[in-house]
């Protein structure tokens, strides 16, 4: 299993690099620059910051020198936060969408996969259409509806929990349930046809056929084959919550990547837009390692060879 890692690591590498090569380009193409601004700067101004952050040169030469950089773990310094790093702004957004994703994905992968499970143990019944057809609406409404809705609702006409900020737990339960609502909708819809087909699998069948209890039968061995497909969501799912949704963060005002990446984005910051991607690249490959790495867990005809 370790070399299968090692492996796929180096693997990685190429598309690293594809990654990094097209969205370079692809931020020096969109129209503006890092120093455009309402109020225009001197022309020599202009000239001299161009050649500090060495936009004056040529563009295969700005791409190697970045390329540089990167391969020694900087990824420059930001133009429009000038005391900062895109490391440093990296790492101060990284732990609090780290913490807002996490607790997300927790909350949707528990929640989804009880939903699903039982939506299938009680197949076309009332409950099972009931539970699906919320999920629809789960999957169909997009965050940038949810969540104003649940601030309008249980923080301005209810009073219950507060609008905005981070840190407390009340702070954090708006923007959590909000981030979360779409992934319960998206696991119990998989839980459910997943666990569907595995219930009329032949090991089911002889399970019950054994005498084993029907709790023990979908406990032990229904549910964990029916998690198989869920897992392999999981992977890129749970790198994108955790990168940090942008809506989701500049709703609630929460100090995030998200935000980071917005911010980047509209100032024409290459450096920390293409930090951020670089970062949620490298992500999602580790995830998606971690999912491949468990299904050897959950199904043991797995084999890492």
């Amino acid at each position: 299993m370790l070399s299968y890692a090692v492996r796929r690591l180096f693997g990685a590498i190429p598309t690293l690099l594809v990654i990094l090569t097209i969205t370079f380009f692809l931020v020096r193409l969109a129209p503006g620059g890092p120093f455009d601004g309402e109020r225009t700067l001197p022309a020599e101004i202009e000239r001299n910051l161009a050649a500090v952050y060495h936009l004056n040169e040529p563009l295969p030469m700005q791409y190697l020198r970045y390329l540089g950089q990167v391969v020694q773990g900087d990824f420059g310094p930001s133009f429009k936060y000038k005391d900062f790093s895109v490391t440093q702004l990296i790492w101060s957004g990284f732990p609090v969408s780290l913490q807002l994703g996490g607790t997300a994905m927790l909350l949707a992968v528990v929640i989804g996969t009880a939903l699903g499970a039982f939506s299938a143990l009680r197949q076309n019944s009332g409950l099972d259409h009931a539970v699906m057809g919320t999920a629809m609406v789960g999957i169909a409404v997009p965050n940038f509806v949810v969540a104003p809705l649940l601030t309008l609702v249980l923080g301005v006409h209810l009073g219950w929990l507060p609008t905005g900020g981070w840190g407390t737990w009340s702070q954090m339960l708006l923007p959590v349930v909000a981030l979360a609502l779409p992934q319960i909708a998206y696991i119990a819809r998989m839980t459910r046809a997943s666990m569907i087909e595995t219930l009329r699998s032949n090991f089911i069948r002889t399970a019950r056929a054994k005498g084993l209890p029907e709790r023990v039968t979908i406990l032990r061995h229904a549910l964990k084959g029916a998690l198989l497909p869920v897992v392999s969501y999981l992977g890129p799912a749970t790198a994108a919550v955790i990168t940090g949704s942008v809506v989701i963060e500049q709703i609630f005002g929460i100090p995030g990547i998200g935000r980071y990446f917005v911010q980047g984005a509209l100032n024409r910051d290459y450096t920390l837009v293409m930090g951020v991607v670089i970062f949620y690249g490298v992500l999602i490959i580790l995830f998606n390692l971690i999912v491949d790495l468990a299904y050897g867990l959950l199904d043991p005809r797995v084999r890492y060879d």
